[in-house]
């Protein structure tokens, strides 16, 4: 690996550790604050507000402007989302900020790794970045429920009085040390960002005018989906981020009522599935190359089934061993979508303009799925059944995307 990518997986395990005991310590900051319980999916809905709406404006500014440092100001930035917590606005503001910084976060991080990685190193970069990433939901998730039950603690308990007392704040909560934890964190990953070094990589400016940025991404939105192998491995990832993103609240709502678990030990069934995801990572860095990608389609088609197979059990001992397996299934299938998305974009694109239009449909995807999520629950739609529907949506997206690959096998492999 090039010098420096250890210093990025390293800030962008720290960054995405913050975000994910953040979304933790959110759900049960609503709690707290009395919302109903249909309000936890729109925290994240929230967060990828930016990477829908700012996408055209994103890519640009990743190429514009030297990533790694672009990278430390949107920690800075998510400094400041955190701190609105502590606000009388609602919780989404907050959240709606730190998915602003990170949505600049992503084409950065993404584009630093396409321009210094070569092509025959994409998917094992992907894995190392994969494993972090997901090392980062395992840790943020268990490290978000710890914090939620440290407001048991003696000593957090008159942190969090003395904070709020001595600032004055406008809201009463026991998580005021928790959260002012996570702006260590976020400090910490902005001066891991400042070790990388300088990629001398000049891209053409696009204008910044608000229609011009808009036209050129809508340009490079069609380029990427008219394109045989960008088609394919967009409509996977942005299939499998839809679906992902319902799971993380499928199982802490799933742990709650078929468990009777609270959300500090339901939250470290998240790392469950993400201990699977890791071994899957981990195998597809080693033993898929980026021309074999279309090999891992029918792992796809698991991860349909074990949705609702999930949701149905009530035994842990049945659930634990179905979350290794989902996770490990989700690993080999996104290591080389992703590597393969990643090299056709940097090719047909930029490498910011690329991942902003991953970023943008995965997201799009995301936002979706939660709404239509939520939604069904402010209904009271039995958990079962939603994650019925989802499981059989995923099956016959997987089916269709197989369908579509086995017809165009021959042309995508010789695009790569």
């Amino acid at each position: 690996m090039p010098k420096g990518f250890f210093y990025l997986i390293s800030a962008q395990f720290a960054s995405g550790l913050a975000d994910n005991a953040f979304l933790i310590l959110g759900i049960a900051f609503l709690s707290e604050q009395g919302y109903a319980g249909w309000w936890a999916p729109l925290l994240k809905f929230s967060f990828t507000l930016s990477y829908v709406f700012l996408a055209p404006l994103m890519g640009p500014l990743a190429d514009a402007y030297a990533k790694a440092k672009l990278m430390a100001c949107m920690n800075a930035l998510k400094v400041v989302g955190v701190a609105f917590i502590f606000t009388s606005f609602h919780p989404m503001l907050a959240f709606a900020i730190v998915g602003m910084a990170a949505s600049a976060y992503a084409p950065a991080k993404y584009g630093l790794v396409t321009e210094t990685v070569p092509a025959e190193h994409l998917v094992k970069a992907n894995g190392w970045l994969e494993v972090t990433v997901v090392m980062s939901v395992i840790l943020g998730t268990a490290c978000g429920g710890l914090l939620v039950a440290s407001k048991n603690f003696e000593h957090m308990a008159l942190l969090n009085q003395g904070f709020i007392q001595h600032l004055n704040l406008p809201i009463q909560t026991q998580y005021a040390g928790p959260l002012l934890s996570l702006i260590v964190i976020y400090i910490a990953a902005a001066m891991l960002n400042f070790g990388i070094p300088h990629v001398d990589i000049k891209y053409v400016q696009q204008s910044m005018k608000p229609i011009a940025l808009f036209k050129n991404f809508l340009q490079s939105n069609r380029i990427l989906w008219k394109d045989a192998v960008g088609k394919l491995s967009l409509a996977v990832t942005t299939l499998f981020w839809g679906v992902g993103a319902v799971v993380q609240f499928a199982v802490l709502l799933w742990a709650k009522e078929a468990l009777d678990m609270p959300l500090e030990q339901a939250s470290l069934l998240q790392a469950v599935v993400a201990f699977g995801v890791i071994f899957g990572a981990g195998m597809a860095g080693h033993m898929v190359a980026l021309h074999q990608a279309y090999r891992v389609l029918p792992l796809g088609l698991w991860l349909g089934i074990s949705l609702p197979a999930l949701v149905f059990s009530t035994s842990l001992w049945i659930a634990i061993p179905l979350m290794l397996l989902t996770g490990f299934a989700g690993g080999m299938l996104m290591v080389p979508m992703n590597a393969l998305l990643q090299n056709r974009g940097y090719k047909l694109l930029t490498a910011g303009r690329s991942i902003a239009v991953q970023g943008f449909n995965e997201n799009a995807s995301v936002m979706i799925m939660l709404g239509v999520y939520s939604g069904l629950l402010a209904l009271e739609f039995p958990l079962k059944w939603v994650m019925t529907l989802m499981g059989i949506f995923m099956t016959l997206g997987i089916l269709y995307l197989m369908r579509m690959a086995s017809h165009k096998t021959d042309s995508t492999c010789s695009a790569i």
